[in-house]
């Protein structure tokens, strides 16, 4: 698998909290409330007799074909928030099923929902947009400055980035194998869709790596999971930008990434190639802390395999 494999892909004092990515695997709270402004627009009389809204497939930017078999498209289903998966500070992930009324159809779906302009936006943002472009110059000036607007272009990027990226790593994997993120169903204004990587019955999340203390055995399973991961985002010229335990789950055996906003462009982004020896010093440490040995979960000799993998001199 090369580069070219890739071009078809469908585009103060602070105190203690649960962080966005160490919260409980788990949805947290029932939410009716939680549906993007996006969606609540305005009055609607014509409400479903079940559930909190009318499916927004028609009105959304889809997936990569072939769609799963799981994903429920019909227009007639209806959105029923079932509460909190996670919190943070940039977005917070809802849990939300969608179903065809009186009939079997249904699915569990994450939904991300980004923060408006008026909350806090990405910490180290202006590192992640480098390399990034708008076509109008007025937004272009409106980003530079942080003006409201500006940041509602900015919020934008970040959800459009992360299904892009999602898109096409979901049909490479798809395809070749070597990597696996959720399924990124539908886009619409700041919510991003994504097919929920956990128990369906029981609502729970697959649990992240950090969670874990596998053996040596599946330790090693896991690390080469990664480095071919690693292998397949290098190849398409990305980097994680924020790769740690925390954004890994382990779904029955499966190394799965996620949280991909941030993705950068190794190539086009100056300070893509020391993104990409982040990435790989924060995993490598933990598993050595595991118990992996040095040798195996060498940084510097992954990082030059990447960095070739990538075209980076």
């Amino acid at each position: 698998m090369r580069e070219h494999d890739f071009h078809d892909a469908a585009p103060g004092r602070r105190t203690r909290r649960g962080r966005f990515d160490d919260d409980e695997p788990r949805f947290l709270k029932r939410s009716r409330t939680a549906t993007p402004d996006v969606l609540n627009a305005g009055p609607d009389l014509d409400q479903p007799e079940t559930g909190d809204r009318w499916s927004s497939w028609d009105d959304a930017e889809h997936g990569p074909q072939p769609q799963p078999d799981w994903l429920v498209t019909e227009l007639a289903a209806v959105d029923t928030e079932l509460g909190v998966l996670k919190t943070g500070k940039e977005a917070d992930v809802h849990l939300v099923r969608r179903a065809v009324p009186d009939t079997d159809r249904s699915c569990l779906l994450a939904a991300k929902r980004y923060r408006d302009p008026e909350h806090r936006l990405f910490h180290r943002d202006a590192g992640y947009l480098e390399g990034r472009r708008v076509r109008r110059s007025r937004e272009m000036r409106a980003m530079a400055g942080r003006t409201a607007f500006g940041r509602q272009v900015i919020a934008g990027q970040w959800a459009a980035a992360e299904f892009t990226a999602l898109s096409r790593l979901w049909r490479v994997g798809h395809e070749y194998g070597g990597i696996a993120v959720p399924y990124p169903v539908q886009l619409l204004g700041t919510e991003l869709l994504l097919e929920f990587v956990g128990d369906p019955v029981e609502g729970r999340a697959a649990p992240r790596l950090a969670q874990l203390r596998p053996d040596g055995t599946e330790l090693g399973r896991l690390w080469e999971q990664l480095v071919d991961a690693l292998v397949v985002l290098a190849r398409a010229g990305l980097a994680h930008g924020d790769l740690s335990p925390y954004n890994l789950l382990v779904h029955d055996g499966r190394l799965v990434l996620i949280d991909l906003p941030q993705v950068v462009d190794v190539v086009a982004n100056p300070q893509g190639p020391e993104f990409l020896a982040r990435d790989v010093r924060v995993v490598a440490k933990w598993f050595v802390a595991r118990g992996l040995p040095a040798r195996v979960a060498d940084p510097g000799g992954l990082t030059e395999r990447l960095r070739a993998e990538a075209g980076l001199p």
